[in-house]
């Protein structure tokens, strides 16, 4: 590739309307943008803007640079000049939510300038304040961003997983996402090898040549001794009405060293919930959410958990955690005895 120069034009960046894209649909531009805290997803960005830079120049060049304090005024002008053997250089530029103040001036610099045929920057900002001019000044000139925002809720995981199966050419039933999800959650790096693993090292294919899903059975035996019992997971059998599981979980939650009290914290913020929804009655799951101090996806899983409750036995299951909550705060002798007794209370009300 010829050395790069820089184009007769001069004055700003082309203005443009911003594109925002899943990270792994970043495509190469002058300048990219890689905002959010998941680490997972930028790395992914980064992968994806390289392999499209490498279509447009086989002899790509990446260079990697610190944006924080231990950045040399003038380097990213460096990285940027043309190379004496050609061939197109990609700066990925880390650390801009602690941008020193040199590097801020070097790259708002060189977003005015006009851009350099054969060199992409990209910004990553993990978040926060800091140099969020540089950012501003990037999108009104129309960066691509992609949007690495961290995944908390237990559903969004949810999509994530399946997302990653199809990714890798597989599916998955409902249900082995969701024990997957239990197993491996609390983390997105570990949830999307745990995918790979199951993607990888179980069939894909029946003798006869049927395409095979994943089933929760699977999950269970790959990580199923992996599983984190919580409050949730207790509330989630009980709320189902099955005494005997929740509380085994609850035996095993207790013996893990989970205290009484954020486990009845559970179960209250599950059957609050579910009296909440039972009491709005019908509705928009937007517009009850917004009404119930509630996410839409509370009010749908409410709405599925009432199944087979009566107001009677949320009635019930209302004054059993009311009398728990005093119990292990202090009014009881026994904490444990009082959040078990809950649990069979809540368990056995859904049959009334």
């Amino acid at each position: 590739m010829a050395a790069r120069s820089r184009p007769a034009t001069s004055g700003g960046p082309r203005r443009a309307a911003r594109a925002t894209v899943a990270p792994s649909d970043l495509t190469a531009a002058p300048v990219v943008l890689i905002t959010g805290g998941e680490d997972l997803l930028a790395e992914r960005a980064v992968a994806a803007l390289t392999a499209s830079a490498r279509t447009i120049d086989p002899e790509l060049t990446v260079e990697r640079l610190d944006a924080g304090q231990a950045y040399e005024p003038g380097r990213l002008s460096q990285l940027a000049s043309p190379s004496l053997f050609g061939g197109g250089t990609l700066i990925v530029a880390t650390g801009v939510e602690a941008a020193c103040d040199a590097f801020v001036a070097d790259a708002s610099a060189h977003l005015a300038a006009a851009a350099m045929d054969g060199v992409w920057l990209a910004l990553r900002h993990a978040g926060g304040n800091r140099a969020r001019p540089l950012l501003e000044a990037a999108r009104a000139a129309g960066a691509p961003e992609a949007a690495c925002l961290p995944i908390t809720k237990d559903e969004e995981k949810v999509d994530f997983a399946v997302g990653e199966f199809a990714r890798l050419g597989r599916r998955a039933s409902p249900q082995a996402v969701r024990a997957l999800v239990d197993a491996v959650g609390s983390d997105l790096r570990e949830l999307a090898a745990a995918c790979h693993q199951l993607a990888v090292d179980t069939p894909d294919h029946a003798a006869d040549g049927s395409p095979i899903r994943i089933e929760a059975d699977v999950v269970e035996q790959w990580f199923g001794g992996r599983v984190e019992v919580t409050g949730f997971r207790v509330a989630d059998a009980a709320v189902a009405g099955r005494p005997d599981q929740a509380l085994s979980l609850l035996r095993h939650a207790l013996a893990t060293g989970a205290d009484p009290v954020p486990l009845v914290a559970a179960l209250a913020a599950k059957v609050r919930a579910m009296a909440k929804v039972s009491a709005a009655g019908r509705g928009r799951s937007a517009e009850l959410a917004s009404a119930l101090s509630l996410a839409p996806w509370q009010v749908d899983r409410a709405r599925r958990e009432l199944s087979g409750w009566s107001e009677a036995g949320l009635a019930t299951a209302v004054i059993a955690l009311a009398e728990a909550d005093t119990a292990v705060k202090g009014g009881g002798r026994d904490p444990v005895y009082a959040v078990e007794r809950a649990v069979l209370i809540i368990a056995n009300a859904r049959r009334t």
